[in-house]
Formats: structure tokens, C-alpha cells, sequence
């Protein structure tokens, strides 16, 4: 097996229409190189270089806690060989074979790259090219066989004839090569083509004058090399790392009621008898416990969610805590920093930040609840705010066990409720409310007996 890959994204990709290097741009979640890396590091590859050019600090920062990742510049773009080329201090610390991938195609699998790996070793190759039988290869680099099946030169589109325009075998340009061949190759590849460019495919001819025999790998399926360039390859790749993943919840044990509309990224973890409903999108390393109900059109990011959750359809979930038996919404928001104890219900339009509530308490509707810490069987009424901002700063909110907590009440934070109090409907709590106390702030009630009647009187007169 390869102890080392080198990665190419040195590319701008114009075509992407975009301020943002192709290479960064976001597949389920991730920056399209963190595909191949991850590959890369499952076939058992201990370093890795990136061959990076075009916004070259933004891919730097996002590896920049993997000391397995060594970026290296190319400063101006000459075609893959050059860019191989400007790898050679890497490569001099290279011994065995070398995987190169491209960084922009991100459906690549370890499967696949094992297989070109076994084929490399099988043959004692020098160099060995994973390619594709592909319906259209329009733009493609065709490989050219002699007839006991080894490689001898693989044109590129510009630069074939029509007769080798016909072969429908492509390069997808990952290839698996001897490391001092590889070293000595690239520092003698030309740029004499339509393109003037220094073509990493030139080391095939390389091989074979010297002898070497080169050989080919062909996936299975020509969509697992197909390269994005565009935001509509883009969306496919999307398509295929989406089905891929939801194929692998299913076989797990969880249940998606249609997984076409069901989006869950790579990293989330979803307990058995869970159920998904449509248009659901789960991310951002969720962990869902058994037994759960995810509604329709629900969104969680970063979410720890343990058994027999119910989140009712429409609501929103991030960087929060749920524990067992919990029900959620519908249309309920749950911000970073909540945690659910077991049993807890939240309604519908109810919002929660920074909120702890015990075990058993239940906000059912209405209610805005930041920076709190609820005890356990609380009801909060409908209608119920803690005022935790005052201009300048955020404070605290603490209500106790037991306490009922009537509609239409604010909680003018920082401020404490003893336990087993009772907060009459549309009070207004500025100080602290001792335990077992009811607390009431309303403006007495008058009714004026006939006054509706001697107004109308007064208006028809």
C-alpha cells in the first residue's frame, strides 16, 4: 500500500462562476478536497501533500490542525506534471508508491483506490492509471492500449486523432506510481502539445521507453471519477454522496420515509427505529439516538439527541442537548447552548438559547426562553419571556422545582423563582420570589358598568 498521496488543486475553477476556490466549495457539508484526503488516509496513506495555487491560505487554514498534510505552492499553473513537479522536496522523502488524486473529484472510495493499488502490485508496476469506459468522452484524455492491455500513451482530447477519439477508455488522472520513477519522470516531461502545457500523463511514455510496463484499473462505475468543474456537476456529486450515505443510514436500521428529499451529511450518526420524514436535513455531526421521529422539515445542526425523541415538523434544532423522551414543536427553535432533560416537552413557537430545563417542565407554546436555568416540573405558561438583555449585557434567569409559571409573564433577568412558586398570568417579575410564594403584579381591574351605552348615546346625539 501507498504511504503517501499527493493531491492536485492548484485550479481556480472558473467555471464555478465564484470568489471561492473550487476546491473549497461545500459537498454535504464539506469542502470538496476533504474527500479525497479522506480516501487517501483510509487506504493507509501516513503523509499528504496538497498541491495548492489559487487561494492557497484558505486551504491551508482548513487542514491546518493535520500535521499529516503538507501543503505545497504552485505558484502559476503549467499543467498537472508541473504541478507534481513542484512536489519533488515531498516526494524526496517518498519511498515505495505515490497515489496521486485530483482534489476535484470527490467521489472517489477507498474500495476503488484499493483495487488500483492490488492491480499496481499484481504487475510490479511502474506506473498504473485508474480509468472509466465512459457513454460520451468528449474532453477526456483517451487511453491507448497496445494489444496484450498495457498502456502506451494516453492523448489528451487537443491533442488526439480522430481514430483515437473513438476509444471511449478515459484517464480520470488518479494514478498509483513508483516514487523513483515518479521523482525522475517529472523533471523530464515537455510542454510540446496544443495546450503548451506539461502534461503528467507524459510519464506513461516515460515508462515505456524505458521499458517499464504501465497498466490500467477501470472502476466499476464512471461516475466515481467524474470530476466537478461546474455548479451543475457540483449538484450530481451532491446527488451520489447523498444517496451513498442515505443507503448506509437505511441498512443501519433507520427508516426514511423517501430518502430523494431526505438530507443527512457525512458524520452524522443515527440510532436503529428512527424514523425520518421528508425534507428533513440532519447535519453538522448530529448523533440521533434509537427510537427517534424526525418530522418533516426539520433542520438539526450539531445536535446530541438520545432515545425516543419526537421533533414535530418544521423545527429548528442547533448545538443542543436533548435528552430521552423529549417532544420538540412543532415549529419550536432550539438555539446553542439548550439542554433537554428527560421528559421535557417544548411547543410549538417556542424558542430556547442558552436555556436548561429539568426534567419534566414543559414550555408548550409562545415562549421565549435565554440564558435560564429551569428546574424540574416546571410549566412555563404561553406567552412567557425571560428578559435577559438589558442593552449591554446578558443575565440570568433561575426558576426552581415546582414552579407554575402563568401566561403573558416576563422575567426581568437577573432574577430567581423559589421553588413551588406560583407567577400569576401577565405578571412582570423584577426581584426574586421567595419559595412557595405567589407573585402578582397587575394593575387592578375596573369596569365601568354602562359605559359602552352612554358612549353610543353620546355619538347619536
Amino acid at each position: 500500500m501507498a504511504t503517501a498521496a499527493l493531491i492536485l488543486a492548484a485550479g481556480k475553477g472558473t467555471r464555478m462562476k465564484s470568489e471561492l476556490v473550487k476546491v473549497m466549495h461545500l459537498l454535504e457539508g464539506k469542502p470538496m478536497i476533504t474527500y479525497p484526503v479522506t480516501a487517501a488516509k483510509a487506504l493507509g496513506a501516513e503523509r499528504v501533500a496538497l498541491i495548492v495555487g489559487h487561494q492557497a491560505d484558505r486551504v491551508r487554514e482548513q487542514f491546518s490542525d493535520d500535521a499529516t498534510i503538507s501543503i505545497v505552492l504552485q505558484e502559476e499553473q503549467l499543467g498537472t506534471g508541473h504541478a507534481v513537479a513542484c512536489a519533488g522536496e515531498f516526494l524526496a522523502g517518498c519511498d515505495g508508491d505515490v497515489l496521486i488524486l485530483c482534489g476535484d473529484v470527490p467521489l472517489i472510495t477507498r474500495e476503488t483506490l484499493a483495487s488500483l493499488m492490488d492491480v499496481h502490485a499484481g504487475h510490479g508496476g511502474t506506473v498504473t492509471v485508474l480509468t472509466a469506459r465512459v457513454p460520451d468522452p468528449f474532453g477526456y484524455g483517451r487511453v491507448i492500449k497496445d494489444d496484450a492491455g498495457r498502456v502506451l500513451m494516453i492523448v489528451e482530447e487537443k491533442d488526439a486523432t480522430p481514430a483515437q477519439r473513438e476509444v471511449n477508455e478515459v484517464n480520470s488522472g488518479i494514478y498509483c506510481v513508483n516514487a523513483s520513477f515518479l521523482r525522475d519522470a517529472v523533471t523530464k516531461i515537455g510542454n510540446d502539445n496544443a495546450q503548451q502545457e506539461y502534461y503528467l500523463t507524459d510519464i506513461i511514455g516515460l515508462a515505456t521507453a524505458e521499458g517499464a510496463a504501465c497498466y490500467t484499473s477501470t472502476v466499476a462505475d464512471h461516475m466515481e471519477v467524474m470530476g466537478v468543474n461546474d455548479r451543475v456537476q457540483m449538484s450530481t456529486a451532491g446527488a451520489v454522496l447523498r444517496r451513498r450515505i442515505n443507503e448506509a443510514v437505511m441498512l443501519s436500521g433507520v427508516t426514511l420515509i423517501d430518502p430523494l428529499v431526505t438530507y443527512i451529511q457525512q458524520g452524522t450518526v443515527i440510532g436503529r427505529d428512527t424514523i425520518v420524514y421528508p425534507n428533513s436535513f440532519i447535519g453538522g455531526g448530529t448523533v440521533i439516538g434509537e427510537g427517534c421521529i424526525i418530522e418533516s422539515s426539520v433542520t438539526i445542526t450539531n445536535c446530541r439527541l438520545a432515545d425516543r425523541v419526537h421533533i414535530k415538523a418544521g423545527s429548528v434544532l442547533e448545538e443542543s442537548v436533548v435528552q430521552s423522551d423529549v417532544s420538540v414543536g412543532p415549529m419550536a427553535h432550539l438555539r446553542p447552548g439548550t439542554l433537554l432533560k428527560d421528559h421535557v416537552k417544548i411547543g410549538n413557537f417556542v424558542e430556547t438559547k442558552k436555556a436548561v430545563m429539568g426534567e419534566g417542565s414543559k414550555a408548550s407554546h409562545l415562549t421565549y426562553l435565554g440564558d435560564c436555568f429551569i428546574g424540574k416540573d416546571v410549566n412555563i405558561g404561553c406567552g412567557t419571556i425571560t428578559c435577559n438583555y438589558d442593552g449591554k449585557k446578558k443575565h440570568i434567569t433561575v426558576i426552581e422545582d415546582g414552579v407554575f409559571v402563568g401566561s403573558d409573564v416576563q422575567l426581568v433577568a437577573p432574577v430567581t423563582v423559589g421553588k413551588n412558586s406560583l407567577i400569576a398570568a401577565g405578571t412582570t417579575v423584577t426581584t426574586d420570589v421567595p419559595p412557595d410564594s405567589l407573585a402578582l403584579s397587575r394593575t387592578p381591574q375596573v369596569n365601568k358598568e354602562g359605559w359602552v351605552a352612554k358612549r353610543q348615546l353620546k355619538i347619536e346625539t
